[in-house]
């Protein structure tokens, strides 16, 4: 009985599985594994109501042009670097260690990042610092991403 409690325990206690597709993107330093955002409702959701990401894990979101794109941070409940990507994979801004915005936060003190790009990575914060990502930094995105 205290083996299956212990079990229930763990399984509550661990997150849920991403139903978003993984593709793996070699940084500078570090072999990066991403799930991929490709439409409106997956870009929207993001990483919100996630209380932690092990190194070396994040999202990339794909957007269907090369530009402007403004991400506002509520409910990110940990800080993440954010790295804009140009279509042809060159970094064009590390914003560094955006911070958290818990979910009672009021509107106003959301942060909104922008930026430009075809793709954004969110990762952990200091993250792309670690694994060798800055501006001017190419990388290669997956065909299909």
């Amino acid at each position: 009985m205290l083996d299956l409690l212990l079990a229930s325990i763990v399984a509550a206690a661990s997150p849920a599985p991403s139903p978003l597709p993984v593709i793996v993107l070699q940084a500078p330093q570090a072999t990066l594994r991403l799930e991929v955002a490709r439409n409106d409702p997956q870009r929207e959701h993001g990483l919100m109501d996630r209380t932690s990401l092990p190194a070396h894990t994040g999202m990339l979101f794909v957007f269907d042009n090369d530009g402007p794109v403004t991400f506002w941070m509520k409910d990110t409940l940990i800080p993440l670097d954010m790295v804009f990507v140009a279509a042809d994979g060159t970094v064009r801004l590390v914003d560094a260690a955006v911070p958290p915005a818990p979910r009672n936060a009021p509107d106003p003190a959301i942060p909104i990042e922008p930026g430009a790009g075809k793709y954004v990575i969110e990762l952990p914060s200091g993250e792309a610092a670690r694994d060798g990502i800055k501006r001017g930094t190419r990388l290669t995105i997956p065909p299909g991403a």
